[in-house]
């Protein structure tokens, strides 16, 4: 997430928390990526220790991590994420969300093409109104990717690749080719989550990012991190998926 004059959405067991300092973000950041000791925290940041003791104080007290003491060494402590990261405000981007909006004065070829702009339009209208919602999108996304691969054989792992395929094609949402296992690299052509946005200058398909990352979490027990790293709205004329 940018730290710099942000406010980013956490949600916790009593709901939403929003935290704008940049000091905070950036450890929210650093823990959204993995739980950190203190120590690690301290070299992240660029803070003094007491610094960092304060605001570590002030996040655990809003229930938005928790401090464990080190397995290996009692004397050290380690944090992570006891709460969600769904949304950061951005700056408002509402041409394309009109852009999209004109799309429905036109006559649809398919249930699917009606659909795909529905899904476009939704995006591109949190955008217009200064929110960055690929963070809860892709939850959602990862949650319902757990519970696709249900479905799957649970042969091996080129087995499910080859499932992944067959289901993105059997639903339309785009033809995968799998470009590589080491590192694993997908590459999806006409993609149903972003081939009618236009180019906007950087990926956006956080839902397919979530699917992927569930589906092979259920498939090999591992959390991995998929990021996207082309697509169409960065001027592709594909998406490119990587594990990182």
């Amino acid at each position: 997430m940018n730290t710099t004059n942000r406010t980013a959405l956490f949600a916790t067991s009593n709901g939403f928390i929003a935290i704008n300092g940049a000091v905070k973000l950036h450890i929210m950041d650093l823990l959204n990526k993995r739980p950190c000791s203190f120590d690690e925290i301290v070299q992240n940041t660029g803070k003094a220790k007491s610094t960092v003791s304060v605001h570590l104080n002030d996040l655990k007290r809003a229930n938005l991590l928790r401090e464990s003491v080190d397995a290996v060494d009692r004397r050290k402590k380690n944090y992570s994420l006891s709460s969600k990261y769904v949304a950061c405000s951005q700056k408002p981007l509402d041409t394309h969300y009109y852009h999209s909006l004109e799309n429905f004065s036109n006559t649809f070829s398919s249930e699917t093409d009606f659909f795909q702009n529905v899904f476009c339009a939704f995006k591109a209208g949190f955008e217009a109104q200064g929110i960055d919602h690929n963070p809860i999108i892709k939850h959602i996304g990862s949650d319902i990717g757990t519970q696709i691969a249900n479905t799957f054989e649970q042969g091996d792992f080129i087995d499910s690749l080859e499932e992944i395929r067959s289901f993105w094609k059997c639903y339309k949402l785009g033809k995968v080719q799998i470009e590589d296992t080491e590192p694993l690299t997908i590459k999806i052509k006409d993609c149903f989550e972003c081939m009618s946005m236009p180019v906007l200058g950087h990926p956006i398909c956080s839902f397919d990012e979530g699917m992927l990352e569930g589906i092979l979490h259920k498939i090999t027990g591992e959390r991995p991190s998929i990021k996207e790293i082309e697509c169409y709205a960065t001027g592709d004329n594909h998406c490119l998926f990587i594990k990182v």
